[in-house]
């Protein structure tokens, strides 16, 4: 465990509790795309299949078992407690065109040709473009409240900081080479660029995050 790491999981974390602070002040999911989120989730349980057979540390259990929980509630409460307030409309990306492609990625480029691996190599493809249903979303409807907006800041800083994580890893871990990783995240990362540029903009001079229309 090095500080980049430790810093992109606590990002990662502090974007759950953007998102939990957003409907339970607000009560209401609207901005939130539920096609993202649950891309996390299909993400985080094809990932996490081996939390049954292979134990890393506590930490790292306990991470796994809080992504796949803290994701599961808010999905639970996007299509229960606030489906009245869910977007259905603008939230209208096809999710069906970045999981079918991850998987048969997933098939040709992995580590190893079984189930767990093809799985992780999924999740990771899968992961590197879930946050594309949360940006069409964003770019249709033009503006978000503040905490919606940290939460995708927050995500886009985990995966910055994971990089970081990375690339000091290589230098410091001996036959440390996972280039599936390292290229999934790279273009995780730039895909955030746009956003994190009218973050800042925004954030910074109007107090509130708003695309240019």
């Amino acid at each position: 465990m090095n500080l980049f790491r430790f810093i992109g999981d606590f990002l990662h974390v502090l974007s759950f509790v953007f998102l939990l602070l957003k409907l339970h002040k607000s009560k209401s999911c609207a901005g939130i795309s539920l096609k993202s989120l649950e891309l996390y989730l299909l993400v985080f349980v094809a990932r996490y299949l081996d939390l049954f057979t292979h134990f890393v540390s506590v930490y790292n259990s306990v991470m796994k078992i809080a992504f796949i929980s803290l994701t599961a509630t808010i999905v639970y409460w996007m299509r229960t407690r606030y489906a009245q307030t869910y977007d259905k409309v603008h939230d209208s990306f096809r999710s069906i065109f970045l999981i079918a492609p991850c998987f048969v990625l997933a098939l040709i480029v992995n580590e190893e040709f079984t189930l767990l691996e093809i799985l992780w190599a999924f999740s990771i493809y899968l992961e590197a473009v879930a946050i594309l249903p949360q940006l069409f979303l964003l770019q249709r409807t033009g503006e978000a409240e503040n905490l919606t907006a940290h939460y995708v800041f927050a995500l886009g800083g985990y995966r910055a900081f994971y990089i970081l994580n990375w690339i000091y890893r290589y230098f410091t871990q001996a036959y440390y080479y996972v280039p599936i990783v390292w290229v999934s995240g790279v273009i995780q990362t730039l895909l955030y660029a746009d956003f994190f540029y009218y973050y800042i903009k925004s954030v910074g001079t109007t107090g509130s995050f708003q695309l240019p229309k």
